[in-house]
């Protein structure tokens, strides 16, 4: 797949999580990690136990509104357990996304989700750790793009299950 996944936090509630996030970003290739919060800072994250690549010396990371730093030409997309939310198992990855990732203890609320034309969750019966979650995303986007690559679409998968 052409194009690139960049990465938007919404109030991190915890360090190690910002750092699960940065050596995902790190490992799946993301463009960008931006953070949008009162409560992250630049200590939120360097030198995370859970970073043992040290992402953030390899992985653009900005702080600001993450309205404000939408990559040029990308697709917001909201991950989070809202209604309208297309499940990730039938979900197109747009070419070029930015995935808004909410804090574990809250959600985006309709001041993300208000600029966020595409809407995403993950089918469980809970809600999942903020590092797993963008771990989850980005194998997603990863797997359809090496099936796309090789020629295998959705429906040829459905055939084999049948």
């Amino acid at each position: 797949m052409r194009g690139f996944a960049a990465i938007g936090l919404v109030s991190p509630k915890s360090p190690a999580n910002v750092g699960g996030v940065m050596r995902a970003a790190h490992c799946y290739g993301a463009a960008m990690v931006a953070i949008e919060s009162d409560r992250t800072h630049g200590k939120f994250f360097m030198g995370s136990p859970l970073d043992t690549p040290n992402a953030w010396k390899h992985v653009p990371t900005l702080f600001g509104e993450l309205r404000s730093l939408i990559p040029h030409g990308c697709v917001p997309v909201a991950v989070d357990l809202v209604e309208d939310a297309i499940p990730l198992p039938s979900f197109q990855h747009p070419a070029r996304a930015f995935y808004i990732f909410g804090p574990e203890d809250g959600t985006l609320g309709h001041r993300h989700l208000d600029w966020c034309p595409q809407r995403i969750m993950i089918p469980m019966r809970g809600c999942s750790n903020l590092a797993a979650t963008v771990n989850v995303i980005l194998y997603d986007r990863s797997a359809k793009a090496d099936r796309y690559a090789r020629g295998v679409r959705n429906s040829d998968l459905a055939q084999v299950s049948a």
